[in-house]
């Protein structure tokens, strides 16, 4: 097995041991009715926008998602939350930098032997979730049950699900399609966005995202017999109608939508092994991007 297959099959126990972690991280993590921001790069930002999402959508307080180089640094918030798996990303890194002194930061990571340790004022280590794979799947998942558990919205029947994702065979001929969409509506809009990444990653497929109701608005265009329109959460009102209507292929998602997302890791596993490629060696990526003289 390659590494990322190792790591997408852990996925259930890291996510129990980051529920239990989360009342101990309670002063650490932004309070009820706090105005916030959250920033990450690549997946770590796409987690940031259903964190956000889910937050916000929840009555919790204020909350935006940014890719951490284009933080509006003239905006005020009561805390900013940055997402970083390495702990050395420049961007994040950067910008911690640039904020402390000026807004509490808080930043989760898997590596306590990195630069963001000492950047931000409070720091989760989730070491148990760390990963060998340049792909990300496992760290970016158990990041997010910290905090879906921080707001209390996370539950059992959520690792419940992800043991189904693992356990149940992919649809039929789902692996054959030439092109993959993506959809979500509020906070699972950022997961579309992650498993579309995923695919590209692992197994340089053709993948888009969308918010679900926008998919209409253009986009339904280029789906065809061999293409895979995949939703996660519920659906708006006649849009599975609608593209079956083209002839593409509708899945939709019925599990919690962050268990549909290890479905959609394995998927791009799946995709990659069927290309012939390595998963754990994607083409021009490294584990953190470290910029020289930015």
């Amino acid at each position: 097995m390659s590494h990322v297959e190792v790591e997408i099959a852990a996925q259930p126990e890291c996510w129990r041991r980051a529920a239990d972690l989360a009342p101990s991280r309670w002063d650490a993590l932004p309070a009820t009715g706090e105005r916030i921001a959250v920033v990450g790069c690549g997946t770590s930002y796409y987690m940031a926008q259903a964190y956000a999402a889910l937050r916000e959508g929840s009555g919790q307080g204020e909350s935006d998602a940014f890719a951490a180089s284009e933080f509006p640094t003239g905006r005020g918030y009561d805390r900013v939350v940055a997402l970083t798996r390495s702990g050395t990303t420049t961007e994040v890194l950067d910008l911690l930098g640039h904020l402390r002194g000026t807004v509490r930061t808080a930043a989760i990571t898997a590596d306590p032997g990195t630069p963001v340790m000492a950047a931000a004022d409070d720091v989760t280590v989730l070491d148990f979730a760390d990963e060998r794979s340049v792909v990300q799947t496992r760290f970016a998942t158990t990041a997010l049950t910290l905090l879906r558990a921080h707001l209390g919205l996370h539950t059992g029947s959520v690792v419940a699900d992800a043991e189904t994702a693992l356990a149940e065979p992919l649809p039929e001929g789902l692996a054959d399609c030439s092109q993959f969409t993506f959809l979500g509506r509020g906070w699972t809009v950022g997961l579309a966005n992650e498993a579309a990444l995923k695919m590209r990653e692992a197994s340089l497929s053709w993948t888009e995202s969308y918010p679900a109701t926008e998919y209409r608005h253009g986009p339904i265009s280029i789906t065809t017999t061999t293409t895979a329109t995949w939703m996660f959460g519920e659906a708006p009102d006649g849009l599975a109608e609608q593209v079956r209507g083209t002839g593409g292929r509708w899945v939709q998602g019925r599990l919690d939508p962050l268990a549909e997302l290890v479905r959609a890791q394995r998927l791009a596993i799946a995709v990659s092994a069927a290309r012939g490629l390595d998963p754990d060696s994607p083409r021009h990526l490294t584990r953190s991007v470290i910029l020289t003289g930015a």
